[in-house]
């Protein structure tokens, strides 16, 4: 395996995919961030909000960024839209019966695609979103006793609406742990709402003449390219020593697991490559610990979550600032 990075390659084509996402997508640099760190990681990423913040309209973005080896490839982009009736084989498929082979035959679901937009899956009952469970861990459904595999590339991003909004179900521990991330998209800022609101309409025709600039080959590259991202030692103990002190502390009901401490990894490198560097700093730390690590764990009271990942945060930060770590 070739360790050496394509730095100028990788950059490149991560600069042309946020520029084409921000065409229309105003105002969220960061959370676009967010986004392509954990589809670079080989993750999955949860975007709540209010409706009308732009969840939807950035997953569809991403997904027309992104094409097959043909172009327009409408099996690269599959939307699902959650509701109280959906079943689990709305998602995954069904066997019916083919009348000229005179047998049963899987047809395949929504779910055998590259970019799953999952829209407000907490509308869905808790059945429906456990179907989830093994496609987005393992990357295959099993019905029967036939396990089918899905692409190499396989990226879910959910919507949600808060969970004290009528007609919604919190998603279970297990569920969130198959999020790399999550994330508030939050409302722009004044001007760039004003911005919006005097060119909606452009905005729109963005959206449906949006070209795809990267196909799945490319996003393969991408992502075996993070993962040569070079991080130091201190840093991955500081990693575990974040996870160990959710585990620990006093205020957190259910810490952090080793798999989280490694998704935690995994994302720090994305990161880093989609900020241009071939190596991790202590500053992507501070920016994913809450996106990574917030929506897994399970706090005593509100307080405490809005302040606890801060205190342990800081612990760490002074601890690797008198190391004085030298790239």
């Amino acid at each position: 395996m070739d360790n050496a990075i394509n730095m100028e390659q990788s950059y490149h084509q991560l600069q042309v995919l946020q520029q084409n996402i921000q065409q229309v997508i105003r105002g969220k640099d960061n959370q676009i961030k967010y986004i392509l760190t954990a589809l670079l990681a080989k993750g999955h990423i949860l975007l709540e909000d209010n409706p009308g913040t732009g969840k939807t309209v950035m997953a569809k973005t991403l997904a027309q960024s992104i094409g097959g080896k043909n172009a327009r490839d409408t099996s690269v982009f599959k939307r699902v839209q959650f509701t109280p009736d959906l079943l689990p084989m709305d998602l995954l498929g069904a066997h019916i019966y083919d009348e000229d082979k005179k047998e049963f035959i899987f047809k395949k679901g929504p779910l055998f695609c590259n970019v799953l937009l999952a829209d407000e899956i907490n509308r869905a009952s808790p059945k429906v979103q456990s179907a989830l469970l093994e496609c987005m861990a393992e990357h295959q459904i099993t019905s029967g006793d036939v396990t089918y595999k899905l692409e190499d590339v396989f990226f879910t991003i959910a919507t949600q609406n808060p969970v004290e909004m009528e007609g919604t179900y919190p998603l279970p521990a297990a569920q969130l742990d198959r999020f790399f991330i999550k994330i508030i998209f939050g409302y722009v800022d004044e001007d760039t709402e004003l911005e919006i609101y005097n060119n909606y309409l452009g905005i729109s025709r963005n959206l449906e003449q949006i070209q795809t600039v990267l196909n799945i080959e490319d996003v393969k590259f991408l992502q075996a390219e993070s993962e040569k991202i070079l991080i130091h030692e201190e840093l991955v103990k500081a990693v575990r020593n974040i996870v160990a002190q959710t585990r620990q502390h006093a205020e957190i009901v259910l810490g952090a697991s080793t798999r989280s401490g490694i998704t935690f990894l995994k994302c720090l490198k994305a990161f880093a490559l989609i900020n241009g560097r071939d190596y991790v700093i202590e500053d992507d730390i501070a920016l994913l610990i809450k996106p990574v690590l917030d929506h897994r764990l399970i706090y005593k009271n509100k307080e405490a979550k809005s302040r606890v990942l801060d205190a342990v945060l800081k612990v760490e930060l002074d601890r690797l600032s008198r190391l004085n770590l030298a790239k």
